[in-house]
């Protein structure tokens, strides 16, 4: 076999469960450090064929393996654990990236709305239990909120292009229960992502102040500056989180998702003495 062979898929048609990497796919300016979601098929997986079930099946293993992965967070590692614990909340925003790319892939909205509600949750457990990754949180819900607002929107929200799963328009998408449970997630979602980053934000806040006065120089401005452009940026994911998603809900449900959730009124303000 030459060297540079690719390995033969131990998928079903399609290489749903594990397509190989696209090099052709660069990351976009609003999520760089994961890939954009991949273009989905022309047409929908067949109902209760053996692919659906088939991807199904294995998605929710996947999503459980993560869940015994969080579970075992922090502890020794053993390099005969096929499932170590995590260590970083980048390793389980990379491994719940890939299960979105697969969903998104299938246009198949039967198997992508239960899933990513159900992934969308799992995100709320596991965020608070890691040390901030602003990157990487937004990143990831950044590709979520795209899913979301594109399924319930029968187009996609970005490109307006029709879902292959949805040509027959959005009603034949999220069902009234479906969202429901998705505003529940997104209002959980954001307040529970300006309390995270609200720690974040007073951790690397009562840390600039560090130094003796009169030793200031061009490096500790040009510190000071850096600082507050990560702060800038956290503050605006925050609020961006799932916004798409609100303004579709808002469209399908008739009524908007009510001030209190919005996390500005969660986070500190920018001029808070605690983040002088």
């Amino acid at each position: 076999m030459a060297a540079d062979a690719q390995p033969t898929p131990q998928v079903p048609p399609d290489g749903l469960l594990s397509p190989p990497p696209d090099l052709n796919r660069v990351p976009s300016s609003a999520a760089s450090v994961l890939l954009p979601l991949p273009p989905p098929r022309s047409e929908p997986l067949l109902p209760g064929g053996r692919l659906e079930d088939s991807v199904r099946r294995r998605v929710e293993k996947e999503l459980t393996n993560v869940s015994r992965r969080y579970v075992k967070r922090g502890g020794s590692p053993d390099r005969s654990d096929p499932l170590p614990g995590f260590t970083s909340f980048e390793e389980v925003c990379r491994e719940l990236d890939s299960l979105v790319d697969v969903l998104w892939k299938t246009a198949t909205p039967s198997l992508q709305i239960p899933l990513l509600l159900r992934l969308g949750s799992d995100f709320t457990q596991y965020v608070a239990s890691f040390p901030p990754d602003p990157q990487f949180s937004f990143a990831l819900l950044g590709k979520l909120d795209h899913c979301f607002a594109s399924l319930l929107a029968g187009k996609d929200i970005d490109s307006g292009a029709l879902l292959p799963g949805l040509q027959t328009g959005p009603q034949a998408g999220m069902s009234v229960t479906d969202m429901v449970r998705c505003r529940s997630l997104v209002e959980q979602t954001r307040l529970l992502m300006a309390e995270v980053m609200s720690h974040e934000l007073s951790e690397s806040g009562s840390g600039s102040g560090s130094g003796s006065e009169g030793e200031g120089n061009d490096e500790d401005d040009e510190e000071g500056m850096d600082a507050d452009d990560a702060e800038a940026d956290i503050y605006l994911g925050t609020a961006r989180v799932y916004e798409k998603t609100i303004v579709q809900l808002g469209r399908r449900l008739g009524e908007p998702l009510v001030d209190e959730n919005a996390p500005t009124n969660v986070l500190p303000s920018p001029t808070c003495p605690a983040l002088a």
